[in-house]
């Protein structure tokens, strides 16, 4: 018999978190395994919002929405990919996750105001947005485990903690003056807090370091550096786990459940060649660099099922040297600039949602190109890091992702986009009449959510004719992968004949999306992980009936 019982353990320590407070809160006592020296995992390095229809802060902040409306609009997104019970616990349970998360950790919450549906012309969608994130935390509040929270890849050129909410004004910083504003505010809080021996973090940092104040206040232990080896299997029920930990398997027993929460297998390149395309390169990947898919085959011999293999939260991205690449996200939306294939030709709406965009282009040959002119380059923030008006990196030219040419002809020339000039001119009449005919760039208002607002009368359009000009390499980069063990509307891990595992739940990116094959809005990621593993907890601790 193990030395170590626990009611119920939560196999990573990034939204199964909330799992880990839920299952505490109904009187279950919880063990939290880490394979890394770091909380946080995926969701530390993510925007940190979640999109959650219906729960309490957006109601609070006086938004207008409906039981009905949500379901309508899942009923629309996910158009039969998966089982009715995945999407509908999200909105039966995402509510009750979000009051758990206000009662069980130190943070606060802001509505992500005007963040669109994905879809928001779908019925049921909406165009004000349902997505919450948190207020920047002072994650000094954690004391010594302050370095345990994992760090962002690249560290800020400036103490800003930068959140959605934010971010679409600070890559106006030099268009509006509320991109001015708001830069200086951010500043502010930033270098005052530390001033003050504050420091403040945004998004997936915050939500993290809430997450693990609300763990340690609830006095739940977390191993660190410690990995799954296998699952402990009694009469078809999962009953435990066998860990490694100072490099000796140690037995756990979990008398209520164990929940895999491990995240996906983003740098497991021979899985995504396998299920995705021999294309991709795991360094194209925003998501935690630990994400190598260990729990599946784990699973898999525990008899369960996978579903969405080939999916990710794909996130267009510009393949820059270094340990992230250059993330995609307003720079598609914004007048001046296309996307265009190998022989110079548009083949999508540029400002489309990132998932969708990286559907569409894994579907390319790679690599396809940003073509943008000096007017674009003088005006917006770049991949993230690249300021208006500075140069792009020399590091970019040494590598060929960037080309720079005095004029359209010359760079086609130098990358070989023969066809670049005529898809150039025709833009250009469409950008100056304000309506792009060919991909309705600009239609929709998730479009116009991050395009220019000082552009009338389409936001998102503007003709590329200011030399030099650029082409700059694009890739489809994602969050992590979001396919993995099947689950129900419990998040129970299920069979490939549809029978439960007893004992054994999956959530987060380590379960097939709860949504299919989209991403319905901003946080969906976050979202359901939270939504499952409150379903998970309450399952286990036998609050809710099968």
């Amino acid at each position: 018999m193990s030395e170590h019982n626990f009611d119920f353990v939560v196999i990573g320590s990034g939204t199964g978190m909330l799992a880990a407070l839920t299952a505490a809160e109904a009187g279950l006592s919880v063990l939290i395994v880490e394979k890394s020296r770091y909380f946080g995992g995926s969701t530390a390095l993510s925007g940190g919002g979640f999109w959650m229809p219906g729960n309490s802060l957006l109601r609070e902040a006086g938004v207008s929405d409906s039981p009905e409306r949500a379901n309508e609009y899942l009923s629309h997104v996910t158009a039969g990919e998966t089982p009715e019970d995945r999407w509908r616990t999200h909105l039966a349970h995402g509510p009750a996750a979000v009051d758990v998360l206000r009662r069980r950790t130190p943070l606060k919450f802001q509505w992500m105001t005007g963040y669109a549906d994905y879809f928001p012309e779908l019925p049921g969608g909406s165009a004000a947005g349902r997505a919450m994130e948190p207020k920047p935390f002072d994650v000094r509040r954690l004391g010594p485990d302050r370095e345990r929270l994992r760090p962002p890849a690249l560290a800020a050129p400036f103490p800003m903690p930068v959140s959605g909410l934010t971010y679409k004004w600070l890559n106006l910083v030099a268009r509006h003056p509320r991109g001015i504003v708001t830069g200086a505010r951010l500043l502010g809080l930033g270098l005052g807090g530390l001033a003050i021996k504050r420091e403040y973090v945004a998004g997936g940092g915050a939500l993290a370091a809430g997450l693990f104040a609300g763990v340690r206040a609830a006095n739940i232990p977390v191993w660190f550096d410690t990995s799954l080896k296998d699952l402990v299997i009694e009469d078809g029920r999962v009953t435990g786990v066998v860990v490694t930990r100072d490099g000796k398997d140690v037995p756990v027993r979990a008398e209520r459940g164990v929940l895999l929460s491990a995240g996906g297998f983003d740098r497991n390149a021979a899985l995504r060649h396998e299920h995705q395309s021999d294309q991709l390169d795991t360094d194209w990947c925003l998501g935690n660099p630990d994400n190598t898919g260990d729990v599946l085959p784990i699973a898999r011999a525990a008899g369960a099922d996978l579903a969405f293999m080939n999916e990710a939260w794909w996130f267009p991205a510009v393949p820059v040297p270094g340990p992230m690449p250059g993330p995609l996200l307003a720079e598609r939306s914004l007048p001046g600039q296309i996307i265009v294939d190998q022989q110079g030709r548009r083949f999508m709406n540029e400002a489309v949602n990132y998932m969708t965009a990286g559907q569409i282009l894994i579907k390319q040959q790679l690599p396809v190109w940003m073509v943008f002119d000096q007017r674009y380059r003088n005006r917006y923030v770049f991949a993230g890091s690249v300021f208006p008006r500075q140069p792009l990196p020399a590091a970019w030219y040494d590598a060929g992702i960037a080309v720079k040419a005095g004029s359209l002809d010359d760079l086609a020339k130098q990358v070989g986009l023969t066809e670049l000039a005529a898809t150039v001119a025709r833009f250009n009449v469409q950008a100056g009449a304000g309506r792009d005919d060919d991909f309705h760039r600009g239609d929709s208002v998730y479009d116009r959510y991050y395009g220019d607002p000082t552009i009338t009368p389409n936001p998102c359009l503007g003709p590329l004719d200011q030399g030099p000009f650029y082409a700059v390499k694009v890739v489809p980069g994602d969050l992590g992968t979001c396919g993995g063990i099947r689950a129900d509307g419990f998040a129970r891990a299920l069979r490939s004949d549809g029978s439960v595992i007893e004992g054994l739940y999956a959530t987060g990116n380590a379960a097939g999306n709860a949504f299919g094959r989209v991403y319905p809005g901003p946080g969906a990621t976050i979202g359901q992980g939270l939504s499952f593993g409150y379903a998970a907890a309450r399952h286990a601790a036998g609050k809710l009936a099968a």
